[in-house]
């Protein structure tokens, strides 16, 4: 999608995306009620309803994990950043599953009275509320993100209040697991929930910290600016082909060192569209790609391919006694440079863009 609220780039990849995603959740649902139905026969069975609630929220909560795990699992395992792309269409989907959950629990439970089927579920008969507010307040989170993930919130918030808010979604998933624990977990004699809950809770938390611990040690193998300004960061053909090494300048500063080939460019390692982690993405087409959303920089001028307008810093590089060098002031976004030839290498594997 666009800054201008209409429909861009529907490309085959989206559509296969989220046909794959809308099956998947479609098998989910089908296998959940049809083994739930084997596993409760008369006189133990469950109504259809509720094994479609169970299912839904099951889904859920599933999808939530799965969306979580995406960021860390592609930032300790590169060859996995293609995970990140549509993520937003997982997002709106998980709202979307978790909305069916919440339409069919207030059919169900309130759908039969003359109270509002809404209030009937969320205000008890003291006046109090239980464990399904908990719910309510992480489906509003969930609303709120699906309805700002068109790009023209983006733009109209800029990605710094975008992301921020977009961080919400951990709130999300404290309340659904409080919503989870406090509600069918009083009841269920089964192992399976309380299990997969902590699985799932252990495995998103290793996770995070683990690519946490990762990140720290980078940022402090960084190696100090000389008098000049200049910092070493290592023998040029370390850097992997059509890829990008992120180097840590201080305070929060990155700055990603792309190689095509036998050519080095440096721009900034923060995306324009979302401040993505540009420098974990790839060379294409002679632009550095952010494994985000696509978004694509010429990688010798941070200037994005017309007819967009996006641009970055770029960086200037050298290389002396076989080492790297980048200097640790930043040029104005999209100024252009003159890219580095690695010694002893003299065709790039791709064409690097003028």
């Amino acid at each position: 999608m666009s800054s201008r609220y209409r429909a861009v780039n529907w490309n085959r990849h989206k559509i296969v995306y989220d046909l794959v995603l809308a099956g998947s959740c479609m098998f989910f649902l089908g296998v959940f009620v049809l083994v739930s139905m084997l596993f409760h026969r008369p006189p133990n069975e469950i109504s259809t309803p509720i094994l479609v609630m169970r299912g839904l929220g099951t889904l859920a909560i599933v999808l939530l994990h799965v969306a979580l795990a995406i960021g860390p699992v592609a930032r300790l395992w590169p060859r996995t950043t293609f995970l990140l792309a549509n993520r937003r269409h997982l997002g709106v989907t998980i709202f979307l599953v978790a909305g069916l959950h919440a339409l069919v629990v207030y059919g169900f439970y309130g759908g039969f009275g003359v109270e509002n089927p809404v209030l009937a579920v969320l205000v008890r008969p003291d006046g109090g509320v239980g464990f399904e507010f908990l719910g309510f307040l992480a489906l509003l989170i969930l609303l709120m993100m699906a309805a700002t993930s068109h790009d023209f919130w983006l733009a109209f918030l800029g990605h710094g209040v975008w992301k921020a808010l977009h961080m919400a979604v951990y709130a999300a998933y404290v309340l659904v697991v409080a919503h989870i624990v406090f509600g069918v977990l009083q009841s269920e004699r089964s192992l399976v929930y309380p299990v997969g809950l902590l699985l799932g809770g252990g495995l998103l938390g290793g996770l995070h910290i683990a690519a946490g611990i990762r990140e720290f040690r980078s940022d402090t193998r960084s190696p100090d600016a000389s008098d000049d300004g200049w910092i070493d960061i290592g023998d040029p053909q370390a850097i992997p082909d059509k890829r990008a090494r992120v180097v840590c300048l201080g305070k929060g500063e990155r700055v990603a060192v792309f190689r095509d080939g036998a050519q080095l460019t440096a721009l900034s390692n923060v995306c324009a569209h979302q401040g993505g982690p540009l420098g974990e993405g790839q060379i294409i087409d002679g632009c550095a790609t952010c494994p985000w959303h696509g978004y694509q920089y010429n990688a010798t001028c941070g200037q994005s391919p017309p007819p967009f307008t996006e641009r970055i810093p770029t960086y200037e590089l050298r290389v002396r006694g076989g080492r790297v060098e980048v200097h640790a002031s930043a040029n104005e976004p999209g100024t252009p440079t003159t890219p580095v030839t690695i010694p002893g290498l003299s065709t790039p594997s791709s064409e690097v863009q003028q």
